[in-house]
């Protein structure tokens, strides 16, 4: 039986005075939804109930069927619990004592301008920066508020008599559009290769020098004709620069891979249509709208066995990452290419995205053999995000252009907290009254270029929400060796602000919670990779039984070391050692097991010596790492090359015709220890585990799940929150998901904010907020 569920949605964009509200009311009226709509500052606010077949087909009818001169930019929106309305209704317009400003994200160029582009009769024809008030660069282009277009980016640029007209007419759909240019006044093209110095160049008279290939419309058309002739190029868009080659180029696709350099780690995709992306892809309804969506993200979708894409783009990888021309320098770029390219972040690994044309020469001069540029500022980066259909939701596994600054509204007001996220996939946010703004993805904490960027960006969301003066606190994560913890407790200490510290599975559960309005005490599964533990060990398989005030452990995962500590991440092969010793002492290394075999004998003297006598080999209870056992014990990867590779393939591998788990046992008591050494020697046991790869890999999931129940049948609690970065993996969080609810508990995942680290810097806040609060009172 299914279920009713609450529909929570936010549009923006044109929706107000165009008869949106009376339009969305018939239609839920047709579709017999309790709830209701109203218009706010910050655009339409939607909440409907009914099963959610029905709340999927009104999500799509609102966009295929909106009122003619209804434009909308963003509609976000996520499944809650009902409340039990009865009837539909239009409320009256929020009014709000204090408006909070916002700031918008890029949206995807409109069907309108994408017409004009196209039109040899229009003057803006084959023109790149195209747009209106509907679509275009928003968040990327604004230095300060309010936004105007001398607070822009655009300011260089002035306006020709006829933009100037159309900015002018309220009749036009260019009225007050920013960002607005033609051929005439507005950015052009150029298509540079590093050679002799020049001073055509856009970067003017400093630092490296390229030569100019070509320019304006010739200059489009030579760089995608450079990319079918197998070079790599730089593509400098509306966040950022990616990098491009030809998707059916396998030696094109190598030498990025050797440049960048990036091993294995899959590539996005860049398609010129939908119709392209359909003989490729499995595309669910769900998936099809969010590709063609304002946000136009990359979607992960399954990959058809049909498609002749070669495998270097995702190795070892069922899906593909998609997404759709957003730009219409993206739009004429696909048409003369006419076949799917590799588009993916123009940066070196572990380092943020380029957003300048001086600096890309210098950090992608190594990589790329030609770079497409143009003279518009990109004043702040913004990343590709990525989303995934899961559970027949839309979840945001990356939460950047499109997306971002959209603000997670609460229904209660908050002080402005700033919070700094965690070390991987870092986030930072701010909390202005009912909203949490979350910035852009800006990656891992790794090198000096991004702890600059994080720098910056904290700085930026502190100037344009204008909330320095009224902070009362920062938020950080428990781990001393993070940067991001390092900083807080620098600048907090200058600042004369209070620090919160924040435990990491703690911030996950919090963030879920709020996502999903959550009252009281819930049962908060938090499984990923790392996390500093209050009790300085690694935690990462933890049942936290609490809310944003607070939490206890109330389970986890048995523990086992990792010798050589951080070396362990990226070597599954280390982390089955530590395991195997932990379950079979000295043994271990008289068993002929795949990661024993990976070693030099030289090698396993010395992790044997860390073993025996517990130097640099902390302890961990993290599921991520027992996905990395299990990844060396089925040959599958001995060492990887990016975060979650070994867990992908077990995930990957696992056949769906295996319904049975594996043993384990729960051991004592505050907190319950769940042992997983009988499914380990029952996977060992096997004289040839890689042969039965299919089955253990299910089996194992299957395990994971069945602990999961266990623990929350002795924990009582009828809420259960999944949060954490193994919750990415489709399988493990839908068994979970189908296993807990047929036991009779309520599963809450997330949708909008991110369940890995990404989305730990708002649940920070919320925390800290308990703190604040509680620390008033006394």
């Amino acid at each position: 039986m299914n279920r009713a569920q609450r529909l929570r949605a936010t549009i923006r964009g044109a929706v107000q005075g165009v008869g949106f509200r009376p339009f969305v009311y018939r239609l839920a009226t047709e579709l017999g939804l309790k709830g209701w709509v109203l218009n706010s500052s910050q655009g339409v606010f939607i909440e409907a109930e009914a099963e959610k077949e029905i709340l999927d087909a009104f999500v799509l009818r609102i966009e295929k069927e909106k009122p003619p001169l209804a434009r909308i930019q963003s509609l976000e929106f996520s499944f809650l619990d009902p409340v039990g309305y009865t009837t539909f209704e239009i409320r009256e317009s929020e009014k709000e004592s204090e408006k909070t400003v916002l700031v918008l994200p890029d949206v995807a160029t409109c069907d309108e301008c994408v017409t004009e582009v196209w039109n040899p009769a229009d003057r803006r024809y084959r023109y790149p920066f195209t747009n209106c008030t509907n679509c275009g660069p928003r968040f990327t282009i604004v230095e300060s508020l309010p936004y105007d277009r001398p607070n822009t980016s655009m300011k260089i640029f002035p306006m020709c008599p006829d933009c100037a007209r159309e900015y002018r007419d309220p009749n036009d759909r260019r009225f007050h559009a920013q960002p607005i240019a033609c051929p005439v006044c507005g950015p052009h093209l150029q298509l540079w290769v590093v050679g002799c110095r020049t001073e055509d160049a856009l970067i003017g008279n400093t630092g490296v020098m390229p030569s100019v290939l070509a320019e304006y419309d010739e200059a489009m058309k030579q760089a995608a004709q450079a990319v079918l002739d197998g070079k790599i190029l730089a593509f400098k868009g509306l966040g950022g620069f990616l990098i491009v080659v030809d998707a059916y180029n396998p030696q094109a696709i190598r030498s990025l891979r050797l440049r960048k350099p990036r091993k294995d780690k899959p590539f996005a995709l860049m398609f010129p249509d939908l119709l392209t992306i359909k003989k490729h892809c499995q595309v669910s309804p769900l998936a099809e709208r969010a590709l063609l969506s304002p946000e136009h993200p990359i979607v992960l979708l399954p990959r058809k066995p049909e498609s002749d894409l070669p495998d270097d783009i995702a190795p070892g990888n069922p899906y593909l990452g998609v997404m759709l021309p957003y730009t219409p320098m993206h739009h004429l770029f696909m048409s003369e290419v006419k076949r799917p390219v590799i588009a993916t972040s123009g940066n070196l690994t572990d380092e943020p995205i380029c957003t300048d044309e001086q600096e890309s020469l210098k950090r992608l001069g190594k990589i790329c053999d030609l770079f497409l540029v143009h003279n518009r500022p990109i004043v702040r980066h913004a990343d590709d995000s990525i989303i995934r259909i899961i559970l027949g939701k839309e979840m945001v596994l990356r939460r950047a252009r499109g997306y971002a600054p959209f603000p997670i509204h609460l229904k209660e007001n908050l002080p402005s907290i700033l919070a700094v996220g965690g070390h991987l996939k870092n986030t930072i946010a701010i909390s202005v009254r009912k909203n949490v703004f979350i910035s852009q993805h800006l990656g891992d904490l790794e090198t000096l270029e991004s702890l600059k960027t994080f720098e910056k960006t904290i700085q930026d969301f502190l100037a344009l929400y204008e909330v320095q003066p009224c902070l009362v606190g920062v938020a950080c994560d428990l781990h001393p060796d993070y940067l991001s913890t390092q900083w807080a407790e620098e600048w907090t200490h200058k600042n004369g602000l209070p620090l919160i510290y924040v435990q990491h599975h703690h911030a996950h559960i919090a963030s879920c919670m709020a996502e999903n309005e959550l009252d009281g005490e819930a049962l908060g599964i938090c499984w990923d990779g790392t996390g500093y533990g209050t009790d300085g060990t690694i935690w990462g398989g933890e049942f936290l039984i609490g809310s944003p005030s607070g939490f206890r452990r109330f389970a986890h995962l048995r523990t086992f070391p990792l010798p050589g500590g951080d070396m362990a991440i990226h070597e599954p092969r280390r982390v089955a050692l530590g395991l195997l010793y932990e379950l079979f002492g000295e043994k271990a290394f008289d068993m002929n097991t795949p990661a024993l075999r990976a070693f030099s004998h030289q090698e396993l003297r010395v992790i044997r010596q860390m073993l025996h006598k517990g130097v640099n080999c902390p302890l961990t209870s993290s599921a991520g790492r027992l996905f990395d056992v299990l990844a060396s014990l089925l040959e599958l990867f001995q060492t990887v090359s990016f975060e979650a590779q070994a867990a992908m393939a077990v995930e990957f591998q696992a056949s769906h015709h295996f319904a049975d788990g594996f043993s384990f046992e729960l051991r004592g008591e505050n907190p319950i220890l769940i042992d997983w050494g009988p499914m380990m020697e029952e996977i060992v046991k096997l004289r040839n585990p890689e042969r039965h790869i299919l089955e253990i890999a299910k089996r194992f999931h299957l395990t994971l799940v069945d602990m999961m129940v266990a623990v929350a049948k002795r924990a009582g609690n009828e809420k259960i929150v999944l949060s954490g970065g193994c919750f990415q993996n489709a399988l493990l969080l839908e068994l979970a998901y189908q296993k807990l609810s047929n036991a009779g508990f309520q599963v809450y995942t997330h949708q909008r904010i991110p369940p890995n680290d990404g989305g730990i810097s708002p649940g920070q806040i919320f925390v800290a907020y308990r703190v604040i609060m509680k620390k008033s009172e006394r």
